[in-house]
Order: C-alpha cells, then structure tokens, then sequence
C-alpha cells in the first residue's frame, strides 16, 4: 500500500461561500469520506472562524488556500493557517524554491504535523493553456518538473491531475503525498475540469487523496453519493 494514502483517501471539496449549508452537507458526508476541502471561496467568505467550526467533525482539514506571492508574504499566510491545525496547507509551486522553502519553514514552527504540498497545473488547464502563457511544454512536463522542486525544497506533498501520478511516483517514489482533484465518478459531468479520472482508476495509479467535489455535493443525496463512491474503494 502507497504509505502517503490515508485509510479513506476521500476528502470531500466544499466549495461554497456559505457556512451553514457547508456544515450541513458535511454532516451528511462526514460518515463516509476521510476528510473535508475547504475551498477558497469558503475560506474568503468565512475566514479563520470557519475553518474552526469543523473541528466537530473529528476529520482532517485541507485549506486550499493556493498561495502564491514573495516568500514573506507566503510564510505569514501558511503560518497563521497552519496555526488553526488544518492537516494540510498549499502554495504554487510556481512561486519557486524560495517561496517553498518559506512555506515550508513557516508552518512547521507552528504546526508540525500540517502538511505543505503544493500546486503543479491546475486540473483545468490543457497544453493549449498552458501554451497561451508561455509555458511551450505538455502539461505533464511541467507537472514533473514543479512537483521534483517541490520535493527538492522539503515540502511533504503535491497537488496533480490523476494522469500525472505515474510519472510522479517513478521519479520521485511512494514517500510523497499526492492530492489529486478532477475525480468524477464514471458517467459524471466534467464540468470544468480537463484532466480527469475515476475514483478507483486514480487510486490504483497511486493518490494519497482524492479531492471529489459535485459528484457529491450536486447529487440528490449527498451523503449516498460519498457512501457509493467510498464503497467502491473498499471503505
């Protein structure tokens, strides 16, 4: 077994601004998934207070906070999120070594067991985006090339598409986290999401995570949704 995978790799995206309706979908899943995303635009809307109100739910926190600016600027955000003890905190790995290494530093002073990973390429983007800006290179490349920095600079983890875990695991191995979103149940709409897979093909390929959104936050019975999808993973 990848030793970076928790029991339950589900952790559910809760991407909405409002706190009750957050909180009330994350009762319904709660049972059935092995953590809770808070989106940034949860995070905007509701700050560090609603972060805190998760705590009930006795599950690990992911703050996608994607932060990226001058590595001052990066350190103070990681460290006052870290600080709420989320399990895991994320920057843009294109913000480069030195704003890693900061991130890094920042949140392990005050949380030890936060884990920092970073973002590589957004699951939305295709080359072609890539291309428009200025990144002549397959989606993939880059993907690699941003997750060895990221694990060159001491961070415990990466942000990817499904279609990149393989080429991660063989060039960097098992001891490092990868937190893979664009999971859509097969037959699920692909919304905006252009690299994608199913649950189960991922987690063979290797996830630690599998951050899963409208699958279960759009269905008719939220709770069903994320107890089908961890019944097809054995959980």
């Amino acid at each position: 077994m990848n030793p970076t995978r928790t029991s339950n790799p589900i952790y559910v995206a809760l991407d909405a601004p409002d706190l009750e309706y957050a909180l009330s979908l994350s009762a319904r899943v709660a049972p059935h998934v092995g953590g809770l995303k808070l989106g940034m635009e949860f995070l905007a809307a509701n700050g560090p207070q609603g972060i805190r109100e998760f705590e009930k739910f006795g599950l690990p926190i992911f703050a996608d906070t994607k932060f990226h600016d001058i590595p001052n600027t990066v350190a103070g955000a990681v460290r006052a999120t870290a600080a709420l003890g989320v399990h895991i905190v994320n920057v843009h790995a294109a913000g480069g070594e030195a704003m890693l290494k900061a991130a890094r530093d920042a949140a392990k002073s005050v949380s030890p067991n936060t884990k920092v990973i970073a973002v590589t390429v957004l699951t939305s983007l295709a080359d072609g985006d890539l291309t428009a800006v200025g990144q002549a290179t397959p989606a993939r490349d880059q993907v690699l090339r941003l997750a060895t920095l990221t694990k060159m600079c001491g961070l415990d983890g990466v942000v990817c598409s499904a279609h990149e875990i393989a080429s991660i695991r063989a060039a960097l191995g098992d001891d490092f986290m990868l937190v893979v979103p664009g999971i859509r149940p097969a037959g699920a709409a692909l919304g905006d999401q252009s690299r994608v897979m199913t649950p189960i093909e991922a987690r063979d390929e290797g996830a630690s995570i599998l951050v899963i959104g409208r699958p279960i936050t759009a269905a008719a019975d939220p709770g069903e949704a994320a107890r089908a999808i961890a019944e097809s993973l054995g959980h």
